[in-house]
């Protein structure tokens, strides 16, 4: 039987549970025993409609009733993995004993510490996967949220270490994050790289367009979380220098912690062409996507190995260029070279607000430059980036 964990799965919208349910279905579709332990907190908002069992698509999913403070502060944050924590550590203690393979996501943080401490106490035997989808404390401690030489630092890469040692296998999302993975003692033998995926739902973009209101215009957009690991300060900039022209509008849909002060910044400038509105949902992102004429990414260089924006991967499927500001070498960066689907702008070479700036006017003055962008980046993802493939791929790992 195999066990998945993580704190969201269908129908939340954070990333990591659109990913596990492709995963866990395509598994059950071809005979395997998938039982999913989830929550019923949402990604936004706390709140979840959801049952508390049920089975769908061949797999048995359990939803534990947690705090749902949300992601509106740490605290609450915190309170909510933490009470998550504890109900998915008695259902592993209580789940089947036969021939049992655990895969842990990286949602809450550290998840997977669980399956080490239990393993090791032997309450259970039982085999155990990571499937890394960020690195915890790497990201804190990058963030500045933790000092790495503190006591709290010390002791959270001390039993990062161990958990990670302790899995039977680790899957990462491409060569940067595995560098680190491998520097914490992992044989290079038991990492596996499997990119995370897009959809290639229909791609159709006017009655979306025109029901948002932006016919006629060029839009540049920004879909999904903003978060501490995305760095806006450029993309702001290059916002400020582009106010004055109404033919280029700014786009964000989502959330996440970076959303009040990037709505800040632009009540401050008096932008005109700008709007902030929530997550579009899973049915609902292919169209989305197609709205955006050039899609934005961002990623602080602290960041590079810890997180590997998964967007960009629906943006090819959308056949639509990408905007990447951040670090020249990083998985994001290789790939937008290598598919010749975008353009990278790394702040660290100077004068990036101005860079971003004249990529979009030529996008806008050249339409046919940012299609034929488009359409080498949904031949890259056709080739290496379907669910299809990638799912294919985790199930060869799993045996």
């Amino acid at each position: 039987m195999l066990l998945l964990i993580n704190q969201h799965y269908y129908p939340d919208v954070a990333s990591t549970g659109q990913h596990l349910t492709d995963l866990a279905e395509y598994l059950a579709a071809r005979g395997a025993e998938v039982r999913v332990l989830t929550g019923r907190a949402h990604y936004v908002d706390g709140r979840l409609e959801a049952p508390a069992r049920e089975s769908r698509n061949g797999v048995v999913i359990r939803r534990f009733r947690t705090t749902t403070f949300g992601r509106g502060s740490r605290l609450g944050r915190i309170v909510d993995y933490a009470t998550f924590y504890i109900r998915a550590l008695f259902a592993l203690l209580a789940a089947p004993a036969d021939d049992l393979t655990v895969l842990f996501l990286t949602t809450p943080p550290m998840l997977a510490v669980m399956g080490w401490f239990v393993a090791a106490l032997r309450l259970r035997r039982f085999r155990y996967g990571i499937w890394s989808m960020d690195l915890h404390p790497d990201a804190e401690i990058a963030a500045g949220m933790v000092r790495a030489t503190s006591p709290v630092g010390r002791f959270l890469v001390w039993l990062d270490e161990r958990t990670f040692l302790g899995a039977a296998f680790v899957v990462d999302l491409g060569s940067y994050m595995k560098r680190r993975i491998v520097a914490k003692g992992v044989p290079e033998s038991r990492t596996h790289t499997i990119p995370v995926w897009g959809h290639t739902e229909s791609t159709s973009t006017r009655p979306l367009k025109a029901e948002l209101g932006l016919e006629g215009r060029f839009v540049v957009m920004y879909s999904g979380n903003a978060g501490l690991v995305h760095e806006f300060g450029d993309i702001l900039a290059a916002m400020r220098l582009l106010r004055d022209e109404p033919s280029i509008y700014f786009l964000f849909a989502g959330g996440g912690p970076r959303r009040a002060e990037i709505e800040a910044f632009a009540q401050e400038a008096r932008l005109t062409n700008f709007s902030y509105r929530p997550y579009f949902a899973r049915e609902e992102l292919g169209d989305a996507l197609a709205v955006g004429d050039v899609h934005l990414i961002a990623l602080g260089a602290p960041f590079v190995g810890v997180s590997v924006p998964g967007k960009l991967y629906g943006i090819m499927a959308a056949g639509r260029p990408a905007l990447f500001v951040g670090p020249s070498s990083c998985e994001t960066a290789d790939t937008i070279r290598d598919a010749g689907c975008g353009l990278v702008v790394d702040p660290a070479r100077g004068a990036a607000p101005e860079q971003i700036a004249a990529a979009l006017r030529a996008w806008r003055a050249d339409p046919a430059s940012a299609r034929s962008a488009g359409e080498r980046g949904r031949e890259a993802f056709q080739s290496r980036f379907t669910a299809e493939a990638n799912c294919a791929a985790f199930a060869d790992v799993l045996r």
